[in-house]
């Protein structure tokens, strides 16, 4: 038996898939393809197998998988292990972490459905793959998996079959690299990034002038995007130096985490070989910098045989006369959800905010938010809600999140929280038409609970962050212990180590700036 008939994958139909692999492998002359799983802080890892000689490495990984050491889950960002996986018993008073040991293997099976042709990279494949462990069992920790649970419970919900939808809105940096300052001499764990220069001067919002003159690397962000069959729909200058936005059709959540991670990785890949340096972390390492957010557009869908899915959130008509109740424009299936996305704000923060530097953000930033309030049509609340009663369209864009974010987690955060307002039916509070007010500044969040009219401050460090997860049963149990414990002790070495640093600023430069 075969392992992907062990783990319960292979069918007609992923055979009929591998085997459209293998000729679009030879059409093609593809002479490389990349089996990649993305990692607990999104980035993809992986091996490069080579096609076209007396072996046959993708056809062997479709049916066998591929090995991949375990201790990948285990990194931080500046790729440091966060358990001692090689001192005999360390490892045994943690039964949610059973299966890691002494850097062992677990193997990744490819997803046939995922290849594709990399428009940067010439003949070049690319697969995604999911990790089991040798004996067939799927791996926990995975961070996809996590989001096809929630889905999974969203959809049994009451037996409606919700789903979620989500479009996405992601500001990020580019520079035109100088120097590479790839000298060995020189050589750190994490590396010094490259010295860089601005391609647009900033302070000119959607600016058409600072558009035309960063052309060239907007193009190749395009040609990138397109060329992996995303949704873009524009790209925008935004207010800070160098900073981009990108903005994406709404799709279900998985496939748009999935545009998410590819997104990041090939235009970072992209622009690198035309001289560029592309960021997702929150603020660069400069005075002027501003800090970029990613806001997550979402709204539920109910099947609809034949026709597009309805919008669950969707409301006919107002509620009554007073404009600050979330009925006048939200469902009360969409009111419920965002209540839920209220009460569960603080440990939401760790999943969709997982590095240090994004709660700077939280106190004071350019339409960011500060506390867990909603409104209607407000870029200063955490919760925007779009739309009007009939519009279709209706939706909550959430603005709590940051590019560096794993979308697998931040999404999936999403649906255990919404759906605990669904399940508990919560009230949200009254629209907030002064989010900067003195509720917002006011104190550290505690645990999460239902709103009670007074919106929580948003957590003011990634450990606050954590201590709200930890102390969250629903997000906690959402992620299972395996997830969480692993998450929670990969975050809390990086801020002990950045507690350590004696240059705090230099650390966030070579950790986050120079790799994300």
């Amino acid at each position: 038996m075969n392992f992907a008939r062990r783990c319960g994958a292979q069918g007609p139909s992923r055979e009929a898939a591998c085997a459209a692999v293998d000729r679009r492998i030879q059409e093609a002359g593809i002479e490389t393809v990349r089996v990649a799983w993305a990692d607990l802080h999104g980035s993809l890892r992986g091996k490069a197998l080579v096609c076209g000689g007396t072996a046959h490495p993708v056809a062997d990984a479709l049916e066998d998988g591929l090995g991949m050491v375990s201790t990948i889950l285990l990194k931080d960002t500046s790729d440091r292990t966060a358990f001692q996986v090689f001192e005999p018993g360390a490892l045994a008073a943690r039964p949610e972490l059973a299966g890691f040991g002494a850097a062992n293997n677990l193997l990744l099976l490819p997803d046939p459905a995922s290849f594709t042709v990399l428009p940067w990279a010439p003949r070049t494949g690319w697969l995604r793959a999911e990790p089991f462990w040798p004996d067939g069992t799927p791996v926990a920790a995975c961070p996809r998996r996590a989001l096809q649970r929630a889905l999974a419970a969203l959809a049994a919900h009451e037996g409606r079959g919700l789903g979620l939808r989500c479009g996405l809105e992601l500001e990020f940096h580019v520079y035109r690299i100088t120097d590479d300052r790839l000298d060995p001499e020189a050589a750190a764990w994490p590396a010094e990034p490259p010295a860089l220069q601005m391609i647009h001067p900033g302070y000119n919002l959607l600016s058409e002038n600072w558009g035309d003159g960063a052309q060239e690397a907007l193009a190749i962000v395009r040609h990138t995007a397109l060329g992996l069959g995303l949704p873009l729909r524009s790209l925008e200058i935004e207010l800070g130096p160098s900073q981009v936005e990108a903005v994406f059709s709404a799709t279900d959540a998985l496939t748009a985490a999935d545009d998410m991670v590819r997104f990041k990785n090939g235009v970072r890949q992209a622009l690198r070989r035309a001289g560029y340096h592309a960021t997702f972390v929150c603020r660069p390492p400069f005075a002027a910098a501003i800090a970029s957010g990613w806001h997550l557009h979402q709204s539920l869908s109910l099947p609809a045989h034949g026709q597009q899915p309805a919008n669950a959130m969707r409301r006919e008509a107002p509620a009554g006369s007073d404009p600050r109740p979330a009925r006048q424009v939200l469902s009360d299936t969409g009111a419920h959800w965002l209540a839920g996305l209220l009460a569960h704000a603080p440990a939401l923060a760790a999943l969709c905010a997982p590095t240090l530097p994004a709660y700077a953000r939280f106190q004071g930033s350019l339409m960011a938010p500060q506390a867990a309030h909603w409104g209607h049509d407000n870029r200063g609340a955490m919760l925007r809600v779009v739309g009007e009663a009939g519009d279709a369209g209706t939706r909550i864009e959430n603005r709590l999140g940051e590019p560096m974010a794993n979308p697998y987690l931040a999404m999936a955060a999403q649906v255990w929280a919404g759906l605990d307002g669904l399940q508990l039916r919560l009230e949200p509070p009254p629209a907030t038409e002064a989010p900067y007010g003195p509720a917002a500044v006011a104190g550290e969040p505690q645990a999460a609970g239902p709103a009670d009219g007074t919106p929580p401050p948003l957590p003011r460090s990634l450990g606050r962050a954590l201590d709200a997860l930890a102390a969250d049963p629903v997000l906690r149990q959402g992620l299972g212990e395996p997830l969480w414990a692993v998450f929670d002790a990969v975050k809390r070495q990086e801020c002990a180590r950045h507690a350590a640093a004696e240059d705090k600023l230099a650390w966030e430069r070579r950790e986050y700036f120079s790799r994300f």
